[in-house]
């Protein structure tokens, strides 16, 4: 590709860009860029939502640059302050040292591993002593590191501010001048952080990164308003609502499949590498009513699950599936209920009481918190968990208690 058309895929669906004429004159230096972005293992599993930005990384190697995978086994003890409301709990060393493990492993079920330079960012930051740490420090201003939203919030609320969490965006941009890279990625969430990172490399006379952004996936539990709308929580690990690479291929496919109907398109958007226009085409056959959405979303999953376990296991578990949920297994006198959303969703104990599943939203949590609720084949265990305008869901709370369940 040219230096043009380089930019015009690497640029695609990317939500931040700076600065976009600095990553075409690199680009047109014919040489390799160092491309970075970084993985605190907090827990062990990589999900979904990470793919999202380690598919822009592959397409960086694809098209011939170094790709640098940091896990951030150092940055994990400070804690990203990103989006927390309170001071984050600091994992074990043993919890970190086994989320550093896997994270390492699973990266190259996305990344070509003969192309990928896996880093480990203790290598700089564990032999800087205080003296190193001051001088960084001095590279920025609490003025500007005050300027990011969720520590001025908890500031006007009266929430504590650690003083090390001020630290995390200065390591992190340290990773940058250790490795001296060309483009740091990261999700729309991290943008602060990134731009910290060509101050501070600025700082330290290098030439600053070019910063790139990806969307963030929402978790299984988002819901889509009447505009198109996603809201809900980005896919997390803490949250319960994702679905890790790792997880076995039924698992995987029944998750996907719980998803409401408009959450669909925006897991197409994001995850599926079928086209632009493959997608749209599907999009309209749905929405026209000439293709059930059950066999869109079956198309994704499949495509997913595929990705990750091969051809053959996702094909096995789409047929373990519909197996499952076909008419000669789920009553055939399973009443179809319609119920009425509350704002755009309906909490799931209110909705099995509703549906005549159980008799009271106090037994529909309980029975959720034993582990007898599932939502299209998937189980659920979160007692908060909401179901989206859509469906029909097929519910089951018990051994005989099914139900077709759409929410307008």
């Amino acid at each position: 590709m040219s230096p043009e058309e380089q930019l015009a895929e690497l640029s695609r669906g990317v939500v931040d860009l700076h600065v976009e004429a600095e990553l075409l004159e690199r680009l047109r230096s014919r040489k390799p860029l160092t491309v970075k972005a970084g993985f605190d293992p907090t827990r062990p599993d990589l999900h979904l939502g990470h793919t999202v930005l380690m598919t822009k990384m592959r397409r960086f190697q694809d098209l011939g640059h170094d790709v640098v995978f940091i896990v951030g086994d150092f940055t994990a003890q400070i804690g990203d302050p990103t989006g927390r409301s309170a001071t984050r709990p600091v994992p074990t060393r043993e919890e970190i040292q086994e989320g550093a493990r896997t994270y390492a492993e699973q990266a190259f079920k996305i990344l070509d591993s003969e192309r990928t330079r896996v880093v480990y960012n203790s290598e700089w930051l564990a032999k800087m002593g205080f003296d190193d740490v001051i001088r960084l420090a001095g590279k920025y201003t609490l003025a500007r590191m005050m300027e990011r939203d969720d520590f001025k919030t908890r500031w006007a609320e009266n929430q504590s501010i650690s003083v090390h969490e001020l630290l995390y965006p200065l390591a992190q941009a340290y990773d940058s001048v250790a490795l001296e890279c060309d483009v740091e990625l990261g999700g729309t969430d991290q943008l602060f952080n990134l731009m910290v990172g060509r101050e501070v490399m600025k700082a330290y006379g290098q030439r600053p990164q070019i910063v790139m952004t990806t969307p963030i996936l929402e978790g299984l539990n988002a819901s889509v308003d009447a505009s198109g709308k996603v809201t809900g929580d980005k896919m997390s690990k803490s949250l319960d609502n994702y679905v890790a690479v790792t997880e076995p291929p039924k698992e995987q496919l029944g998750k996907l499949m719980s998803i409401s109907d408009g959450l669909m398109w925006r897991y197409y958007e994001l995850l599926s590498r079928e086209s632009a226009e493959e997608i749209r085409r599907r999009r309209v056959a749905c929405e026209k009513g000439e293709m059930n959405p059950k066999e869109a979303k079956s198309a994704l999953a499949r495509e997913i699950v595929a990705r990750y376990h091969g051809a053959e296991a996702a094909t096995r578990a789409r047929d373990e599936w519909e197996a499952q949920f076909s008419r000669r297994e789920v009553p055939d006198d399973m009443p179809q209920v319609t119920l009425a959303a509350e704002g755009d969703a309906l909490w799931l104990p209110k909705a099995l009481a509703d549906a005549g599943l159980v008799p009271s939203s106090s037994e529909g949590r309980r029975r959720i918190q034993q582990g007898a609720v599932q939502v299209d084949g998937a189980k659920v265990t979160d007692v908060q968990a909401r179901l989206s305008r859509g469906g029909p869901y097929v519910v089951k709370a018990g051994k005989r208690a099914w139900a077709a369940i759409r929410i307008e």
